[in-house]
């Protein structure tokens, strides 16, 4: 299983901290949050990872190399300009799609995390997620994406999406379901983007059209999560680790 880190963003809402640091390498406890994920993912076994890089893209390069020290293989898509989130996963494909072993036909998925959340969710669940959609790959609509869910932080109380009973993600409310947060964290399949052409574009509008063909599913997750993308939740974040 590949994985892929976005860590492209300008950082805009950590100003002044972003100004000469990219956000992925703003530190909490003494380490850089990408540190955290790529921890995370290589102790679920997931070590061939992809991070896409633009502002301040010389020191991502340093810190990261090649993965070694990390127990992983680190490959960088640099872009000059961030492509937000849908953009730089399509610059990405080649590298998240190719020699993946473990899946089947053409179901390719591989994970996404964002890079500016912290969390402490086991990124087995996810595998064991993949295998289990590969299983029923010949279904006529396949699930193009899978969101981890979380519940709803302080700061956006009302939620992302309807989590229903069947496990399905949707926009529309359902008996038995509830809005919760999508937490950045998700497997998505290649299939997702073949509409897409180069260029700067969103996720979430390719995941709103795969949900109106029943294509999302989801679940919500047991775990730590926080979104990390204000000074002050850094140090709730700097708070929390110490704690």
């Amino acid at each position: 299983m590949k994985a892929m880190i976005l860590a492209a963003g300008l950082g805009t809402r950590m100003r002044p901290l972003t100004d000469h640091t990219p956000k992925p390498l703003l530190k909490a406890a003494g380490k850089p949050l990408i540190k955290y994920h790529i921890e995370g993912l290589v102790a679920a076994g997931i070590n061939d990872i992809v991070v896409n890089t633009s502002w301040l893209g010389s020191q991502m390069t340093d810190y990261l190399g090649d993965g070694s020290k990390f127990g992983a293989e680190i490959a960088l898509s640099h872009e000059e300009s961030p492509l937000e989130t849908a953009g730089g996963i399509v610059k990405a494909l080649p590298l998240l799609t190719s020699n993946n072993k473990h899946l089947k036909n053409d179901n390719e998925f591989f994970i996404v995390v964002n890079g500016d959340v912290w969390t402490d969710f086991n990124y087995l669940e996810l595998i064991n997620i993949a295998n289990n959609i590969d299983l029923v790959s010949e279904a006529e609509t396949p699930t193009l994406a899978h969101l981890v869910m979380v519940d709803n932080p302080p700061q956006h109380p009302t939620g992302d999406f309807y989590l229903l009973e069947n496990g399905e993600v949707s926009e529309s409310e359902s008996t038995n379901s509830e809005r919760l947060t999508f937490s950045g964290i998700s497997l998505l399949n290649k299939k997702l983007f073949s509409t897409c052409g180069d260029g700067a574009a969103p996720l979430a509008p390719l995941l709103r059209k795969a949900m109106k063909t029943n294509q999302v599913t989801g679940h919500r997750a047991s775990c730590t999560w926080m979104d990390i993308g204000t000074p002050e939740r850094l140090s709730l974040l700097e708070k929390h680790l110490k704690e």
